[in-house]
């Protein structure tokens, strides 16, 4: 019976095994060193990092939905020039990849992220989150219109030589599309979906649940969407696909991977059972030794239609 190689490549991003933390699911990667060994993970996507920190939204900022979760946390991190000093430097003592996803509300911000990013020791990928409105387009989301998207990606590709990857947002037309130009403006990859915009209301009271009134929809409830794009893009761009939306077992993520994804990211999850993303890695392992395949990689886009 084989061993199985779980080891892909997403560019020039090399991971030991397809199983990532989803950025805003996972702190900084440090707070969940209890429960696991971050080396056992193919890597951890930080929460998205802005120029300065930021508090986030009141409470409250999570509510349990049917088969998932709304969260409006409001981005809260602590800002760019904290995680270089504090955070990345604890992080180098683990034998794991890091990715640091960024947003902005305008390019500039972006792009100020990016270059300070550029030129730090450990990390090997910058995520670009481009959920965000633009506060210089009245508010417009940068990811859910294509030229939008392509400008902010072109910025940041001029902006660090580190791999890109742009994070896409399933609350668009075609995300086909947004792909397309993500991947014309010298992405390395694209990531794929962030969540879903829902809403959940106190019939009692007569008011949102959530102080943001709407919120980001997670968990099982979006994986057949999730998966669905997934098989999409990877009919539609070249570079390769990181998948997420609801991942919570082994197989799930294989679905994912059949649809074309070369990795996933573990989102949710780690909200249930910290050590999930870890619990799939070694449950993708045993799936293929079970089934007799060497590698994961023979796998990634085997769908069979």
């Amino acid at each position: 019976m084989v061993t199985p190689d779980l080891s892909v490549a997403i560019g020039s991003v090399r991971l030991k095994n397809p199983v990532l933390t989803a950025s805003g699911t996972f702190g900084y990667g440090l707070e969940f060193l209890p429960f696991l060994e971050l080396s056992q993970l193919g890597g951890l996507v930080t929460k998205g990092l802005s120029p300065r920190p930021r508090k986030g939204n009141p409470p409250e900022r999570i509510v349990e939905t049917p088969a998932g979760m709304l969260n409006a946390i409001g981005l809260q991190n602590v800002g760019v020039d904290a995680f270089l000093a504090d955070k990345l430097p604890a992080l180098r003592g683990h034998d794991t990849v890091v990715v640091a996803n960024v947003f902005g509300e305008t390019e500039a911000e972006y792009v100020e992220v990016c270059e300070k990013l550029d030129a730090a020791k450990g990390v090997a990928a910058i995520e670009l989150n481009v959920s965000c409105p633009n506060t210089e387009a009245g508010g417009m989301v940068f990811g859910n219109d294509a030229a939008s998207l392509a400008r902010i990606t072109r910025a940041c590709r001029r902006a660090t030589r580190l791999p890109l990857w742009v994070k896409l947002s399933p609350n668009v037309t075609d995300i086909r599309e947004i792909a397309r130009a993500a991947e014309a403006e010298g992405a390395d990859a694209v990531s794929l979906v962030n969540t879903f915009v829902g809403m959940a209301i106190d019939v009692e009271k007569r008011r949102p649940v959530l102080a943001n009134v709407s919120g980001g929809l997670s968990g099982p409830a979006i994986r057949p969407l999730a998966v669905w794009m997934t098989w999409q893009v990877r009919r539609a761009v070249t570079i390769p696909i990181v998948g997420m939306g609801g991942i919570m077992t082994a197989r799930d993520a294989m679905e994912f991977i059949l649809a074309g994804a070369a990795a996933v990211q573990v989102g949710t999850a780690n909200f249930v059972n910290p050590r999930a993303a870890v619990d799939i890695a070694e449950g993708l392992a045993a799936w293929l030794q079970d089934r007799n395949v060497a590698s994961v990689r023979e796998l990634v886009g085997a769908l069979r239609t």
